[in-house]
């Protein structure tokens, strides 16, 4: 399975407790997407661009991840502004680009940046059986922290069994094409996908009952916060704060 690309690196955010930054992500994220006020936003993604230059990122890796979120969002931008009712903007014959949609788009384009850049720099850093271990330790009920472990470790065989499937189904003479027999194909590819997953994990949990498996994973050694994860965390919490004093503020 291969490594993760911002795990490795020496930055203070790297050195933090993986469980201040599980907080900090959760707490932070939620802000953010509850926050309205442009200037709240704009000011947010700031302080998401802060924590990746602390983290001290590939930029370049960084700006791919990125690449692929506001692709999706390019959507949004071409649809609300045409179909969200407001003073208009601009008007191009009959179609009326508003003002409201305008902002509406730019409001989820700054949203999804900082969220998706204080994940990065909070959560990426973190190898992920870490993270789980560290959702735990916060209280998250096991069996969810299970469920992220285990769904994230077979994700990858799942999309090792899809490629066999595919290079079995192109063996065969399978070219993909808009037509029903294609559409088949890819139907009956999905439901040996879902029979192979449940037959992994039939095997999987025999294995695991096996090797002694009572419903729980035990861990082999305790976080510890350090002076740097209290320094940091009030920093954090003091910017979120004042995000939510501009947000407040503004919106009076």
């Amino acid at each position: 399975m291969k490594q993760p690309a911002f795990i490795l690196g020496n930055s203070p955010i790297h050195h933090l407790d993986p469980r201040f930054k599980v907080v900090m992500a959760i707490g932070y994220s939620a802000f953010i997407a509850v926050a309205n006020g442009f200037w709240t936003l704009l000011a947010g993604l700031c302080l998401s661009l802060i924590l990746i230059l602390l983290s001290r990122l590939d930029i370049v890796q960084v700006f791919r991840r990125l690449v692929v979120v506001n692709g999706m969002i390019i959507v949004f931008w071409l649809i609300l502004p045409l179909s969200v009712a407001g003073d208009p903007f601009l008007e191009l014959g009959p179609l009326s680009i508003s003002q409201t949609g305008i902002l509406l788009a730019a409001r989820l384009t700054l949203k999804s940046n900082g969220i998706l850049l204080a994940l990065i720099a909070l959560i990426a850093t973190c190898p992920v059986t870490t993270i789980g271990y560290a959702m735990k330790s916060i209280g998250i009920p096991e069996k969810m922290v299970y469920l992220f472990l285990m769904t994230y470790r077979y994700l990858f065989v799942l999309e090792q069994e899809y490629q066999r499937l595919m290079t079995a189904a192109k063996i065969r003479g399978f070219r993909p094409g808009n037509n029903l027999h294609t559409y088949r194909t890819f139907a009956y590819l999905i439901g040996m996908l879902f029979v192979r997953a449940s037959l992994r994990g039939e095997r999987v949990y025999q294995a695991m009952c096996c090797r002694g498996f009572k419903g729980r994973f035990y861990l082999l050694y305790e976080f510890r916060a350090s002076f740097l994860d209290w320094v940091f965390l009030t920093g954090l919490s003091l910017a979120v704060l004042f995000l939510g004093v501009m947000e407040w503020g503004l919106n009076l």
